[in-house]
């Protein structure tokens, strides 16, 4: 039987391929609107998890809007940082190297994907790795952030020159000052040479920090040990008075050493001006016991006047070993017996004002019973007031 195609057959095909045509448009379209549905539904549930603090659940959602979508960078970026935040380094380095291997990405995207990956090592601990993704910045949007955590890098890893000239860089291109920063690089460079025997080289480095910060404590009180060190007292004293003079409120950090450096180079006078200056201005706990070693006969009125003007439980501790010491000379007809003097008193205050006589950073709220010039908590620079904690 010999099939016949005639106009009317065509007219019959016609209507049936249109129908077929309409009913899989039909399926497709709903196919893509129920997996553009799914991906929007699975983004916005993420980002009530991260909302809500709640990253782990976030993640998942996030991987499956990835999964409906695996061409938008957005989510893989949000995957990344998640996973940085999260602690799960090896998926955030992933996440950003599957980005920067995409040929399709734009250049402003591919910086990012970079910076995200420099970030990723950084938080590893990777610093070599790091170190290498963050120079490919130069020349970017993130150049300056990556030049900061660069600065980070070496300073964690004490390579001082290195951080000089990336402070450098950072102040020449308009980032703000880092002198201060770099005159402590500068002394960091010469602790290094001191323990070399270079004295010479740790000399120039303490001269560079002290042009770089004049009103800076650290230089100054590192060349004055330099400098006692080589039995030059009058130039170790010369120093710490001319840092007495720029920058008053250093004064008790260098209380002590002040007294003790005019005792050796017999020249007290100038100590006791400035010593006696600070304490009518206001009283201070270093202050007060330099005034008393440098005039022990004084020592009670000196104390019994900074009770006066700001009780403090430090001062009290050191009062009752003055009054001991004063009693000591005393004949037994003379000595009076108190309960402040009891041995058991004053051990219980000194371990009461103990926590009192601690420095204290302004930034973090670290605690320490020596001063820093880097606080070990935040790893801020000069955070810590020169006063201690009773007196903040």
């Amino acid at each position: 039987m010999n099939w016949v195609f005639d106009a009317t057959t065509l007219l019959w095909l016609l209507p049936a391929v249109f129908g077929l045509g309409w009913v899989a448009s039909r399926v497709d379209v709903r196919q893509w609107r129920r997996s553009e549905q799914e991906a929007p539904k699975a983004y916005f549930r993420g980002l009530n998890f991260l909302l809500n603090e709640q990253q782990d659940q976030a993640i998942d959602a996030f991987i499956e809007a990835v999964q409906h979508d695996p061409e938008t960078s957005e989510l893989h970026f949000a995957l990344g940082n998640l996973f940085r935040r999260r602690g799960d380094y090896d998926r955030a380095v992933r996440v950003h190297e599957h980005l920067l291997a995409r040929s399709d990405l734009n250049q402003a995207d591919r910086h990012r994907a970079q910076h995200g990956l420099a970030m990723d090592f950084l938080k590893a601990g990777l610093l070599d790795r790091a170190e290498a993704a963050l120079r490919k910045l130069d020349d970017t949007a993130y150049a300056t952030e990556a030049r900061l955590a660069l600065l980070a890098i070496y300073e964690r890893s004490r390579d001082w020159e290195q951080a000089i000239q990336i402070a450098k860089t950072l102040e020449s291109g308009e980032q703000g000052s880092f002198s201060a920063r770099r005159s402590h690089y500068h002394c960091e460079l010469a602790d290094v040479a001191l323990q070399a025997g270079r004295t010479e080289i740790a000399t120039q480095a303490l001269e560079q920090a002290i042009r770089l910060t004049p009103d800076s404590a650290r230089g100054y009180i590192a060349l004055s040990a330099v400098r006692a060190t080589q039995g030059d007292n009058k130039a170790a004293l010369s120093l710490l008075v001319q840092l007495a003079k720029r920058a008053p409120a250093t004064l008790p950090l260098i209380a002590q050493r002040l007294v003790e450096l005019g005792h050796v180079a017999n020249d007290t006078a100038e100590v006791h001006q400035l010593l006696a200056a600070a304490n009518q201005q206001q009283a201070n706990i270093d202050v007060t016991l330099a005034l008393s070693a440098l005039q022990p006969e004084n020592a009670l009125t000196l104390h019994f006047s900074h009770l006066e003007r700001h009780p403090s439980l430090a001062t009290i501790a050191n009062l009752i070993k003055v009054q001991a010491l004063a009693q000591a000379g005393q004949t037994a007809a003379d000595k009076t017996t108190t309960n402040v003097q009891n041995p058991l008193i004053g051990r219980a205050i000194d371990q009461a004002a103990a926590p009192l006589t601690r420095y204290r950073c302004a930034a973090c709220g670290f605690e320490a019973k020596k001063y820093f010039w880097q606080c070990p908590g935040c790893q801020g620079w000069e955070t810590f007031p020169p006063r201690r904690v009773e007196e903040l």
